[in-house]
């Protein structure tokens, strides 16, 4: 009997022994099978991943960032233990013990389903197996995907190790709120970084994997707060809190950014302006919008905040006031239903859904605002970010009766009757320039003129300042780096650069009469802005009275071929069409190719590059570009002697001779003296530039510079038509130059523009180019630097080679110099083409 029960058990014994065999071979031959197509898990030794890309300003302030998935990358060394040991008990209380994956969470999870029938199933993924599943496989419910998750999870584990699973895991998880990672969430939702985190905070955090949505910190409080205390509880009972921190955070309040317990981190940002996005535009076609959205690069930009708010300040300033003398109100376009208006806390959250710019600072900040009421009174307003206090806010009738409100008939409504209930307005606080004590609210309305401006390094081509227009948010379109226009007489200063490089000098006669030139249009006919003609004139009075008949006969003379070659080396073309209506500024060209090209004036003659960036540096503070070549010599010297400033070498090329450039710039400073822009600059330092109006003053403009900076500005309509009188770029873009300037002279200086060597100065009388003795004075007299070893002959009258009146083609073939004889009977060659960097032999010395 005893011998049959042994055989028996026997049996059974055998039968469990094959079956776990058969088993053990089935389960092995599944696995077999499901590892032989699994991606590769070697490439997470390599894990980079998508990070944020930041702007930081010269100070090393963060100004912007861009990011597709918002993310701080945080290496494993530099999370605090505290936040590591919170997701662990969250999520994989054995993750130190287990191989990967966890056989008895998946038995225990298995058991939960058989009991409710499949109504209860939970995960038992472990934090390896997380992994592998977001970063590998994808998200399906399948068996397959589970049997593939557990295999690459314990592969892990073995291969790369469990810190740096733990490294990728607490990257990539998303917390909600567009937050990858716990350096983002940490930031979203506490503004603070990881090691400044309490335990109940990251225990909060630890929540959110599960599902960032159903524990939101306001929505889902109770929620939130019954599973943060859930984590907290795992925390103490895995030995990560004592019982008294335990208890202290268990009963500590859910603080959150979402509930206005701490101010949000994008508060610290300023908002989003053309500067920072013209560097996502560059780089992002220098790098690929790949590398720099998830590239996690680290831009520092040439922008100086200081000036950067001047330059929104007086572009502003001068744009809003044109738009004001118009006396036409236009509004936002914007209107809210009679519905949203029943009370306060439905209006507020109607205006917050209104698309209406919010970057506007012009004085004081400029509110988004419903219209609520209109009696003769005025307007009762519901502000945006302001309260209400008893009896209203009201913009008082006369503030409105500037302007009038085009009817849907064409016609012109009643003065001062602008808006209707519901209506989307501007309106700032008009303070006391005193104390800045609050006088009443006043309308606003974006102007329809647009305009752009930008201020620059003259020795590095640094942007410091660029403003694209009046409102980022109203408009994205920024017109200091993407608007082509007409920049008009802005251009002739190239002109008359290549003319001096051709041999003529600015004590030069030309003629300033009718011209008629035949074109396939018909015949043109130019003319000066005056309407009027003055005859016999010297260079520089052509140039500070911005003469468009001399620069038209000084262009025709030289030749196109050689005026063009001039406007493409300086950079404000690619290709300059060889027609002499361009010699006027015809050809379209950007805000920023111009202030470029005064630049390398005002440096004098050398090649730059513009550029919003000083350096890229990758994720690992490799840096990648590097705006400034300029060899510092003696920076590799231990010391120097006590005054001695390290050399620096510029292997910079020469676009124009060093002489041309001074030339040009004394010129220019004429314009400002006493030529279209006299009166408009007030600087205490020596300035030059130039006004640039076109036909019909659809642009107008004005560059100009001192030693160290040069600023450009131009205002018109972005579909363009004529502004109408008294529109110049005398009367509107100079003084925004001047205003900025007064600020940017005051932070940076300047001085005398340096005279380079290789001349010497002869005073002429500026009206009749005549030579004068070295002791002559008086407001005729100038001094003009002239190049060493020749002597100019003076009193020669130049015509340009145009007959009186005659047919002449728009672009016509000159020879390469003129022959002509002077009062003395000698002859003398004017105009030979230039060379860059040189000067012809036999011009006018």
């Amino acid at each position: 009997m005893i011998k049959g029960i042994l055989s028996f058990f026997g049996a059974i014994f055998s039968w469990l022994t094959l079956a776990l065999l058969m088993g053990a071979v089935v389960l092995g031959g599944v696995f077999w099978t499901f590892s032989r197509n699994l991606p590769s898990h070697e490439a997470l030794a390599q894990y980079t991943p998508a990070t944020i890309s930041r702007i930081y300003s010269g100070e090393g302030r963060i100004i912007d960032e861009f990011a597709k998935e918002r993310r701080l990358f945080a290496p494993i060394g530099d999370i605090p233990d505290l936040v590591k040991q919170a997701f662990i008990s969250a999520e994989d209380k054995n993750f130190y013990k287990h191989a990967g994956y966890d056989l008895r969470g998946i038995a225990a999870a298995m058991i939960e389903a058989v009991k409710s029938r499949g109504k209860r199933v939970r995960g038992a993924s472990t934090i390896p197996q997380q992994v592998a599943k977001n970063m590998l496989l994808g998200g399906e419910r399948k068996i397959e995907r589970k049997i593939g998750e557990i295999i690459i999870a314990a592969r892990l584990v073995n291969t790369i190790g469990r810190e740096k699973v733990l490294e990728i895991y607490l990257n990539e998880i998303f917390l909600g709120q567009n937050s990858y990672g716990v350096a983002a969430a940490a930031q979203t939702y506490f503004n603070k970084t990881l090691d400044q985190l309490k335990p109940e905070e990251v225990a909060y955090l630890a929540v959110l994997p599960k599902a960032p949505s159903d524990y939101h910190p306001v929505r889902q409080h109770d929620k939130a707060v019954t599973r943060r205390n859930y984590v907290l509880r795992e925390m103490f009972q895995n030995g990560y809190l004592t019982k008294e921190a335990y208890e202290t955070a268990r009963d500590a309040p859910l603080l959150t950014v979402q509930n206005g317990d701490f101010e949000s981190f994008k508060q610290e940002l300023p908002p989003r302006d053309y500067f920072t996005d013209e560097i996502r535009r560059q780089l992002t076609r220098d790098f690929g919008e790949g590398e720099f959205f998830s590239g996690g690069l680290s831009i520092r930009a040439t922008i100086d905040p200081e000036m950067q708010k001047e330059a929104a300040k007086e572009l502003r300033t001068g744009l809003e006031k044109y738009d004001r003398r118009q006396g036409l109100w236009r509004g936002t376009g914007k209107t809210l239903p009679a519905e949203a208006l029943v009370d306060e806390a439905t209006w507020r959250a109607a205006l917050a859904d209104v698309r209406v710019a919010r970057d506007i600072f012009l004085e004081t900040q400029w509110h988004p605002a419903v219209v609520l009421e209109v009696t003769d009174k005025g307007a009762r307003l519901g502000i945006e970010g302001v309260d209400t206090p008893e009896g209203g806010n009201w913009v008082p009738a006369k503030d409105m009766a500037w302007a009038r409100k085009r009817l849907d008939n064409g016609k012109l409504g009643r003065k001062g009757k602008l808006v209707e209930v519901g209506d989307v307005v501007h309106v700032r606080a008009m303070v006391k320039d005193s104390d800045g004590s609050f006088i009443r609210w006043t309308l606003r309305q974006v102007p329809e003129i647009q305009g752009g401006f930008m201020a620059m390094d003259v020795r590095t081509g640094r942007v410091i300042a660029m403003q694209g227009g009046f409102s980022y948010q109203n408009s994205v379109f920024n017109r200091a780096t993407q608007a082509w226009r007409q920049p008009g007489s802005n251009f002739k200063p190239f002109v008359y650069a290549a003319a001096l490089d051709s041999g003529y000098t600015p004590a030069t006669i030309i003629v300033d009469a009718p011209i008629e030139i035949s074109t396939a249009q018909g015949i043109w006919r130019p003319q000066n802005s005056s309407k009027r003609f003055y005859g016999p004139t010297p260079l520089r009075t052509g140039i500070e009275q911005s003469r468009n008949i001399m620069t038209i006969r000084l262009a025709n003379e030289i030749g196109m071929d050689v005026v063009a070659e001039y406007g493409e080396k300086f950079d404000l073309y690619d290709r300059m069409d060889r027609f002499l209506a361009n010699a006027l500024g015809s050809q379209e060209t950007t805000l920023m190719r111009v202030v470029t090209g005064y630049a390398m004036i005002a440096n004098g003659g050398e090649r730059i590059e513009p550029t919003l960036v000083d350096r890229v540096q990758d994720r690992y503070g490799n840096t990648i570009y590097r705006h400034d070549k300029r060899d510092c010599v003696d920076c590799r010297v231990a010391s120097l002697e006590p005054g001695v400033a390290p050399r620096i070498v510029s292997n910079r090329q020469r676009v124009i001779d060093a002489v041309t450039a001074y030339q040009i710039r004394s010129m220019m400073q004429g314009v400002v003296q006493r030529g279209t822009a006299a009166g408009k600059i007030n600087l205490n330092v020596p300035v030059a530039g130039k006004t640039g109006t076109t036909n019909e003053s659809k642009d107008v403009w004005f560059t100009g510079f001192t030693s160290n900076i040069v600023a450009g500005c131009y205002m018109g309509f972005d579909t363009p038509r004529p502004l109408g009188r008294g529109a110049f770029g005398g009367t509107m873009c100079a003084p925004v130059f001047n205003k900025f300037m007064q600020k940017a002279t005051a932070k940076y200086g300047g001085g005398p523009f340096a005279v380079p060597p290789g001349g010497h100065f002869i005073k002429i009388d500026r009206y009749t180019g005549a030579r004068l003795s070295d002791d002559a004075s008086g407001p005729n007299v100038v001094a003009e630097y002239f190049r060493d070893g020749e002597d100019p002959i003076f009193g020669i009258a130049f015509d340009g080679g145009f007959a009186m009146g005659a047919n002449l083609p728009l672009f016509n073939e000159v020879e390469q110099a003129t022959t002509v004889t002077t009062s003395d009977g000698n002859t003398v060659t004017l105009g030979g083409k230039a060379t860059f960097g040189t000067v012809q032999s036999g011009g006018l010395y």
